[in-house]
């Protein structure tokens, strides 16, 4: 029970992951926290989040003056604001850095923007802790797989994210600093899959950058699972990965449209994406062992690879999403196990879909 009794601490704890997360931690799943703070800098997310949990039948603002009184709390604040972090990381067990620009043409357009939040804020986050020597337990770091072998400045600053905490394990050995890495989270902000519904609520025509794009899917709860294995499991700077599967841009497009008339139009590769994308490099691949569902890459400095069992590699190759590509119906399944199909399209109807 990995939460039971522990202060924990979600930056960027409004986003999509952050919500299905706390949610989860607050059903008692793992253990019954004392405290779940929910740190960002948007009052309105925050408010809407709060009336979602603490007063749905009855909208009052007493709720708000008792907000250090609950155990779920909400501070304004911000990561990039090395005072701000001091005082909300000061007061935690476990953090969780779910902070991010991840927009991938938000960075690339203001890349000094992304720097800030998803470096300087990471790095504000082990300084406080060497610093000052709070007692945290652990942190975990939300990454992604743009970070592997990256081509544009989101997946960079979150590669540089993931080196910094895992470097911090040196100098705060009292801390275990760890990292995740997904891909494409169903339906979640910056997904394309609310681009596609929103197209196909207007008609369309859906717009499909190359028709044999992969990439790897999982849902929330997926994704929130991987950030609980490796809070039970990694080891002091090691990467949790999960084994996700993939599919097509088309089949997915496909999919949500179903058997309606809608268009679909290919505009090509936009700047900063791949092809397909990859979750452990072909580098990182010699030192990555299994962890029940998950690949767990050991980290490379010396003074934390001593501390790690001799343990077989996993991996022969890097793990992309060209690998194991979901058909058609394989698609269908998933997009219909986490309810995101209209209901006029089934798994037996799957190769209709490619017609």
């Amino acid at each position: 029970m990995i939460f039971e009794g522990k202060r924990i601490l979600v930056t960027g704890g409004t986003g999509s992951m952050g919500k299905t997360f706390v949610h989860r931690v607050l059903s008692g799943e793992q253990g019954t926290p004392s405290k779940v703070i929910v740190f960002s800098r948007d009052e309105g997310k925050q408010h809407d989040m709060r009336a979602w949990y603490l007063h749905r039948a009855a909208m009052t603002d007493e709720v708000i003056f008792r907000n250090f009184m609950s155990v779920l709390e909400f501070r304004i604040g911000d990561v990039r604001d090395y005072d701000n972090v001091c005082t909300a990381v000061r007061d935690a067990d476990i953090v969780v850095n779910a902070a991010a620009l991840k927009q991938v043409p938000t960075c690339e357009y203001f890349p000094e923007q992304a720097v800030l939040t998803n470096c300087i804020g990471a790095h504000n986050i082990t300084r406080a802790i060497q610093q000052h020597g709070y007692p945290v337990e652990s942190v975990i770091a939300i990454s992604t797989d743009k970070a592997c072998k990256p081509v544009n400045v989101m997946g960079m600053t979150k590669s540089i994210q993931e080196r910094i905490f895992i470097a911090a394990n040196v100098l705060s050995p009292q801390t275990r600093f760890i990292c995740v890495r997904y891909g494409n989270v169903l339906a979640s902000r910056g997904s394309v899959i609310p681009l596609f519904l929103d197209q196909i609520k207007h008609g369309g025509p859906v717009t499909i950058t190359v028709p044999e794009m992969t990439r790897f899917l999982l849902s929330l709860n997926q994704a929130v699972d991987t950030v609980f294995a490796a809070l039970a499991g990694a080891r002091r700077g090691e990467t949790y990965v999960p084994n996700a599967p993939s599919a097509t841009i088309m089949n997915v497009a496909r999919a949500l449209i179903g058997q309606r008339p809608i268009e679909t139009r290919v505009i090509g590769i936009r700047p900063g994406e791949k092809l397909h994308e990859i979750m452990v490099s072909e580098e990182e691949a010699n030192h990555a062992v299994r962890r029940g569902n998950y690949y767990a890459i050991l980290p490379m400095l010396p003074e934390l690879r001593d501390e790690a069992p001799n343990e077989p590699n996993a991996l022969a190759k890097e793990f992309s999403s060209a690998d194991n590509v979901l058909d058609a119906a394989g698609t269908v399944d998933l997009l219909h196990r986490n309810q995101l199909l209209p209901e006029d399209v089934t798994v037996s109807s799957a190769e209709e879909l490619l017609r």
